[in-house]
């Protein structure tokens, strides 16, 4: 039988796709978001599963919900640069108002609770690639940190009710994603190269281009976030793919899969703006039994007939 969860954020790009994963393997979802950032559009096939349900909700304001709670899911935050740091305040509060909300809902119903963390907790890294038990170098007063505080703060205040109050704590930190579903204005770099190939402009390259991302297709991430829902694995576990290039050889990647002849164009780095980034996923790999199935140019192609689909409607 399934269980009934609530995924707050549900109408984003992450939280849709969890969704979908959730409903499939037979559970009942309710879907909470304000559509800040999320879009209806993303759960419009999802409506018409009797399973799902859906309600516009700001979790800054506290939330009851009137039958029982197996799980309560937490990826409402603002994600992308440009949306959260357009909203500093906002974000900030999503991340600890938000958060306290979530834990009493599931305190309220003996839930469990799974914080959607980022690895944007360990900054920009002095230890490559990052396992878990690095604590992360981040600058707490600059531009990013609305979004990197307030993430380590709810992984704080998650910890705190855990050991205090007995919440039963799942702990995913998330690294880069990409698929389906993304906003092509997202200010992403998988989102911007795509869109600027497709369209037939300069793609943008921060700084000289050699920093480095992984990059994780969306349903390997959302299948490791629900292998790690419904275990016993406690303290934190990274989820991405720890396949690591550099911005230029993603450029050249988007450039050779769309065909286009677009040049690459430099421009300064953005403050605080991390040189590496690659999860160490052992934890994953032994504990869920979990590691990354699409390598990045497959994903890239599905990401690419996504946008070139999007772009007809």
């Amino acid at each position: 039988m399934g269980q009934t969860i609530v995924v707050a954020g549900g109408a984003g790009f992450l939280g849709s796709h969890l969704c979908r994963l959730l409903l499939a393997q037979g559970n009942r979802i309710l879907s909470v978001d304000d559509l800040s950032t999320g879009r209806d559009q993303n759960i419009e096939d999802l409506r018409l599963n009797p399973q799902f349900s859906f309600l516009k909700h700001d979790v800054r304001q506290p939330l009851s919900v009137n039958e029982h709670v197996d799980a309560v899911c937490n990826l409402a935050s603002p994600a992308s640069p440009p949306a959260y740091m357009a909203e500093p305040i906002f974000t900030l509060q999503v991340g600890s108002r938000g958060t306290e909300n979530l834990i009493e809902l599931a305190m309220a119903h003996n839930a469990r609770f799974l914080l959607a963390s980022t690895s944007e907790v360990y900054g920009d890294p002095t230890v490559h690639p990052q396992p878990e038990t690095y604590w992360g170098n981040v600058n707490p007063i600059g531009p990013r940190s609305v979004y990197d505080e307030a993430k380590r703060y709810a992984e704080a205040l998650s910890a705190a009710y855990e050991r205090s109050h007995g919440l039963t704590f799942r702990h995913v930190r998330i690294f880069n994603t990409y698929g389906p579903s993304m906003q092509p204005d997202d200010g992403r770099v998988v989102t911007n190269f795509i869109a600027q190939a497709i369209n037939g402009q300069p793609l943008t390259v921060y700084g000289d281009g050699t920093q480095t991302r992984s990059f994780c297709y969306v349903s390997d991430l959302v299948d490791g976030i629900a292998r790690l829902l419904f275990s016993d694995v406690t303290g934190p576990v990274n989820i991405g793919n720890p396949g690591e290039f550099t911005m230029i050889e993603l450029a050249k990647m988007v450039l050779r899969i769309t065909g286009s002849n677009s040049e690459l164009i430099y421009s300064d780095l953005p403050v605080d703006d991390p040189m590496q980034r690659q999860p160490e996923i052992t934890r994953a790999r032994t504990l869920l039994g979990w590691e990354p199935q699409i390598a990045l140019e497959e994903g890239l192609q599905r990401t690419i007939a996504y946008f070139k689909e999007l772009g007809k409607t």
